[in-house]
């Protein structure tokens, strides 16, 4: 079973953040609405890709050191995930923490979260896996055991990167809320020469574009929209001022949409704002944690300081 702690039903968010979004001054609307279930499977495929260096230098990140993270208190009692990616970081940590009582994944994509919780029911099935559909980027209130075990929060990818600075603080506040003795495992790209990063989020293939466009379809399909995808091109840029990689849909030309019946129009050039990407120093991760209520415990990286895992403690 599914548990569901949303105060709102997904769809009525999608249609008006999206399109409070499309209204704004500069067009933009949040990264999470990139992974439905169409959205979430691209994404994987993106993690495959040899231009795409932050899963891979994560997952070796968390091989070299799984050992000690089993050791950490929650790994006796609870880990929770949020948002429910790619199986193998979860396996490899699940793998090393046989005294775990429960895996709880948290995700917005329903059908997403109950295939992944499924594969882990497969491979660990004296685990008790308990999905929750959540939009974990708002308060999560009461969360099913958690008050009995130690927590263990697993939080991989650099998703907190996808957050502006003060809204990945106050997303570590509310996990701190929800979770106030937890211990945390979090993935944090660092900054690097723009080349690799832009074309790990520009791949020469063209996934990570039809991952963005895909955003479009998905306005097609759910809010009656009539996006022309060819009038759109997807646009990475390195801004060096942010520290941040961003996703952008450029519009082609003058142009004139329907989402969920009012209009929308764009000029040539303007731009939907799609997601960005931070990329935090060691100090400026720091700092972030701090202000959301974290200590950082442990900072481990690869040889060639691609991406860093820290180990946070709840304060």
């Amino acid at each position: 079973m599914t548990k569901h702690v949303l105060p709102v039903k997904p769809d009525d968010a999608f249609k008006s953040e999206i399109l409070a979004g499309l209204n704004a001054w500069q067009k933009k609307i949040s990264s999470k609405w990139l992974y439905d279930d169409v959205g979430s499977h691209l994404f994987e495929a993106i993690t495959e890709l040899d231009a795409y260096y932050p899963t891979r230098t994560e997952l070796g990140i968390l091989e070299k050191n799984a050992r000690k993270y089993s050791r950490l208190p929650g790994a006796r009692g609870a880990m929770v995930e949020l948002g429910s990616g790619s199986s193998r970081k979860t396996n490899l940590l699940l793998d090393a923490c046989p005294d775990l009582s429960v895996y709880m994944p948290i995700d917005i994509s329903t059908n997403h979260l109950r295939e992944a919780a499924d594969r882990i029911r497969r491979a660990h099935p004296s685990l008790a896996v308990i999905p929750v559909a959540a939009d974990f980027t708002q308060p999560l209130g009461q969360l099913p055991l958690l008050p009995e075990l130690p927590v263990l929060v697993f939080f991989p990818g650099s998703t907190i990167g996808n957050f502006e600075k003060s809204e990945a603080a106050q997303l570590l506040k509310n996990i701190r809320t929800a979770m106030p003795d937890a211990t945390m495992i979090i993935g944090v790209d660092r900054p690097k020469d723009e080349k690799t990063l832009v074309k790990a989020y520009d791949d020469p293939a063209g996934v990570t574009a039809a991952f963005n466009q895909n955003l479009m379809q998905r306005m097609n399909r759910e809010l009656e929209a009539n996006f022309d995808l060819s009038s759109f091109a997807h646009k990475a840029i390195w801004n060096a001022e942010e520290s941040r990689i961003e996703m952008h849909l450029e519009s082609l030309c003058d142009q004139a949409v329907s989402v969920a019946g009012e209009p929308v129009n764009f000029l040539k050039g303007e731009t939907i704002h799609t997601e960005n990407s931070h990329k935090y120093s060691e100090e400026a991760f720091a700092e972030i944690a701090n202000e959301g209520g974290w200590r950082v415990l442990d900072q481990d990286s690869d040889k060639k300081g691609l991406f860093s895992v820290y180990t946070l403690k709840a304060v």
